[in-house]
């Protein structure tokens, strides 16, 4: 028998694109979850590479695996077809390059059970470097705000940082239309933005539970794409002196990005400069973590790529 339910706690959303290379990794962070009454959903959105071929595989291999493959749309329509066909009243959701720790599930499991009307929960993130395979107690680690996730927390330095961290009510997720499918980047922090202007409430777990691998060639690492796409949802929530404030934040959190990536050297520069001609006193509000931006940047070009990336990741 089973012990395996058939309606799962926890529905998890997984977009694939050319990710052969780390797919398996990332499934087995999945697979060695404490809590197994789960339901992966793997959306192929016509990868090029051995993707569709290696979840085929990791499907027939774990009665838990549901694939499913489409027409290469984007990430956002990726996402929204997993939810659309999601078996449990809790989403979580996973991209194919990053890991998750094995207590992951089990504690924003417990968070939901406790506080059911809670829209969506996040954690803390470890930023893994480019090969890492790994969670680490020696890596950088993300923060997490007091109380209750604001609108400005979203738009500024976006504690979330990837939706690997973000687990969320399937109806608060429908309520809102899910992931706008124009967007290629932002998406994340637009529907949380959206979440939040509608009353919604998200809160975070004080523990480390999300592995994010950087790359400086992947997605997450076309900067300025993302912040153009960043733009885009900031300028349906802010206007004027707010928006200004909050593009100095966002420049600021883009430029640790680019450090902690070991990209180009003057990747960071560019976006600490356009952050302080936006607003310096807003990049300065939190002056050790301006001010050490600020000093990244300026050595980065200055530093070998592996030296770089062993000093900021």
């Amino acid at each position: 028998m089973s012990l395996i339910p058939a309606i799962p706690a926890i529905s998890i959303v997984l977009p694939v694109y050319n990710a052969a290379a780390t797919l398996a990794a990332t499934v087995a962070s999945v697979q060695a979850q404490s809590r197994i009454d789960w339901e992966l959903i793997i959306i192929d959105d016509g990868s090029r590479d051995d993707s569709l071929m290696t979840a085929l595989a990791l499907a027939q291999a774990d009665p838990r695996i549901r694939l499913l493959s489409k027409v290469n749309g984007g990430v956002a329509s990726a996402r929204n077809m997993g939810v659309d066909v999601a078996l449990a009243p809790l989403v979580a959701f996973i991209d194919a390059d990053d890991l998750w720790a094995p207590t992951k599930l089990e504690q924003h499991l417990a968070v939901h059970a406790a506080d059911p009307a809670l829209a969506g929960s996040f954690a803390r993130i470890a930023f893994v470097p480019e090969g890492g395979d790994a969670i680490a107690a020696d890596q950088t680690q993300s923060r997490l705000p007091a109380g209750l996730l604001g609108l400005m927390d979203v738009l500024g330095d976006n504690p979330v940082c990837t939706m690997s961290n973000l687990v969320v009510s399937r109806a608060a997720f429908q309520a809102v239309g899910g992931f706008d499918h124009r967007l290629r980047h932002a998406e994340d922090q637009a529907l949380i933005a959206t979440l939040i202007a509608a009353g919604d409430r998200l809160a975070g777990i004080d523990a480390v539970l999300v592995g994010n691998r950087f790359s400086p060639d992947g997605l997450s690492m076309d900067l300025e794409a993302m912040h153009a796409g960043w733009r885009q949802v900031a300028q349906r929530h802010l206007a004027g002196r707010a928006l200004a404030r909050m593009e100095a934040l966002h420049r600021r959190y883009l430029a640790r990005r680019a450090l902690r990536s070991a990209g180009p050297g003057r990747q960071a520069l560019r976006h600490v400069r356009h952050g302080l001609a936006r607003d310096a006193r807003a990049f300065l509000s939190d002056p050790r973590r301006g001010l050490a931006t600020i000093a990244g940047a300026l050595a980065a070009p200055l530093l070998p790529r592996p030296l770089r990336a062993h000093i900021f990741a």
